[in-house]
């Protein structure tokens, strides 16, 4: 088969808030740009399933700054916070909510300003939000619409398998073309990875079925390093029972937001107060690792609800008033035969968000020249816990210095490239053709694959991790990742043959769940995101970044790094002895 070859000067890998923000200024820097999504841009993806809100130090509401903000961001971060890329996101994410309000997100608002409400770990009222659980419908609406103003060229159902590299530098990617079934080359003297996410990788998520990591995996690859991948944020309060049809399973965050609701045991009782410190009674302040440690343990210790988790009770406010706040969902739950004015719903940590990623500099750039990262393929900022409201301030952030460098980038290296980087492309569109038709017969089920991977990953390295669970893990990866290369089945079709993408998909779901077991095993300690049944407390030897890179051999290799102080310089870290790092399995 021969690939098709597409010439731009800014590839945008992604098309959620990151990528479409990169994109659309990478195009008002002068750049050609193109943006691929493997599902539909602004579509697929986290962005568009985002019911919360969205942190930024506008002072709409009350006073506030982003230094108190960034404060805010530190403090949850756990001691591993990269307090330059924290300070970034909180200075700039004010000049973004802003310039998006004017190209088209309709925010809500409040008289002049925009409404702001409080949420977990901040201090201050500067959380904005999109109408009743419409926040990220309308951010994508809103950045559509500054794509169409700036004519960006916008390919759907194209998913990117390999990042081309020229010597150092990434110089493109191969791809696969899903709708017409072919591959093709994307020639670009700057790659942008906005399509981070792995939370596919647990059987209990909350995210889209694209989000499998390949921003990881891809990054990997080409060369460049991941930080902190042990660090996956579980949403504490994901519904768990009665089952819901056709609505988010983490819409009871914003419904604590405004209305308050108390976490209960399987006894009756609040219990928060226990393990924060600090009575819940409604109020909504704990963070959101605390939250789950806290569930988790109450569940160990047999106090749970019937179904494994705890209960969620807003019977103390009337139907009436709900449905004010929340009408839509309200007449949903009711359609359904649940009234939670009246019985409690059962709630439990799903996957939520990886706070781990592609390690950057200020400017978005990875260790690899002409690759960058934004949004959620980004690690660092978060620590070892992300504060809520940061996710989307982070998108917009990131996403806009990444496209104005990578134009930037682009401009001041051009196009040239060697014929080993031809070779490369050729090599690598190869393979995305080879992948067609592979033992399909009597291979292995992808969708089984993807199936163990989940109920594995879950089981050993969800909430709570230990040295045993995580060393079977090590071994069954291996296992998986050799089906997979080995006794896959992929169908011959070439048109929408989505058993084709899905092994990609797989393979980049594989190579980041080892970088996340990798790290977690080494991490000897528990801490925010990361907890260890072996290692209950903080221990201040790993208060360093647990970075992944792929060694000369393939497999994957683990160093430790301080994180950055606002000065850009490593924070002061010395641990007594040498740390061991656990074994490593087949990397990518």
């Amino acid at each position: 088969m021969n690939a098709e070859v597409h010439d731009t000067d800014v590839l945008v890998v992604g098309g959620g808030a990151a990528g479409m923000y990169a994109a659309a200024e990478a195009r008002r820097a002068g750049a050609r740009v193109t943006l691929v999504d493997k599902s539909l841009v602004g579509r697929g993806g986290a962005t568009v399933m985002a019911q919360m809100t969205v942190a930024a130090a506008l002072g709409h509401a009350e006073p506030d700054s982003w230094v108190e903000h960034y404060e805010d961001t530190v403090t949850s971060g756990r001691g591993l916070t990269d307090e330059l890329l924290a300070a970034l996101l909180c200075h700039d994410a004010p000049r973004r909510i802003l310039e998006s309000w004017e190209r088209g997100v309709n925010w809500e608002r409040d008289g002049d300003g925009l409404a702001q409400v409080l949420a977990p770990g901040h201090r201050r009222a500067r959380c904005c939000y999109v109408g009743s659980l419409q926040t990220g419908h309308g951010v994508v609406r809103g950045l559509r619409k500054e794509l169409r103003r700036q004519q960006v060229t916008g390919v759907d159902t194209t998913m990117v398998t390999d990042l081309i590299r020229d010597g150092d530098r990434v110089v493109g990617a191969a791809a696969l073309d899903v709708k017409r079934g072919e591959p093709v080359a994307i020639w670009a003297p700057a790659v942008i990875l906005a399509c981070g996410g792995l939370t596919e990788a647990f059987a209990r998520n909350s995210a889209s079925y694209n989000m499998t990591g390949d921003a990881y995996g891809l990054a990997l690859r080409a060369g460049a390093d991941l930080i902190d991948m042990e660090m996956v944020q579980f949403f504490p309060i994901a519904n768990l029972a009665p089952r819901t049809v056709g609505l988010d399973p983490i819409m009871w965050d914003p419904f604590r937001y405004r209305l308050g609701g108390r976490l209960l045991n399987g006894d009756g009782r609040e219990f928060l107060e226990t393990y924060t410190g600090v009575a819940d009674e409604g109020t909504y302040t704990a963070s959101r690792d605390m939250v789950t440690y806290a569930i988790l343990e109450e569940v160990a210790a047999g106090r749970g609800s019937p179904n494994g988790g705890v209960y969620l009770d807003f019977t103390d406010l009337t139907l009436e008033t709900m449905r004010e706040a929340f009408p839509t969902a309200i007449d949903r739950l009711l359609e359904q035969g649940i009234d939670i004015s009246r019985r409690p719903v059962e709630v439990a940590p799903t996957a939520h968000y990886t706070i781990g990623g592609v390690t950057v500099d200020v400017d978005l750039r990875t260790s690899v020249e002409g690759l960058f990262a934004a949004g959620e393929a980004v690690g660092g900022q978060h620590g070892a816990n992300r504060l809520s409201g940061n996710a989307i301030s982070e998108a917009f952030v990131y996403g806009a210095r990444a496209g104005q460098v990578a134009a930037r980038h682009a401009r001041a290296v051009g196009h040239g490239r060697s014929a080993t980087a031809s070779q490369a492309m050729d090599s690598a569109t190869g393979e995305v053709a080879g992948v067609r038709g592979r033992c399909r017969d009597s291979g292995v089920f992808l969708p089984a694959l993807r199936a163990e991977l989940q109920q594995l990953m879950w089981t050993h390295v969800g909430p709570l991790r230990d040295a045993d669970g995580l060393e079977q893990t090590r071994q069954q990866l291996g296992a998986l990742r050799r089906a997979l290369h080995e006794d896959a089945r992929v169908d011959a079709r070439h048109s929408f043959n989505l058993e084709w993408a899905e092994w990609f998909a797989l393979r980049n779901l594989l190579d980041s769940s080892e970088a996340v077991r990798l790290s977690a095993a080494s991490r000897l300690e528990s801490r925010g995101a990361h907890q260890r049944r072996d290692h209950a407390t903080a221990d201040d030897r790993f208060r360093a970044h647990a970075v992944t890179s792929r060694g000369s051999d393939g497999t994957l290799v683990l160093t430790w790094r301080p994180p950055r102080s606002l000065d850009g310089e490593p924070q002061a870290w010395s641990p007594p002895e040498p740390l061991a790092t656990p074994t490593a399995g087949a990397g990518p």
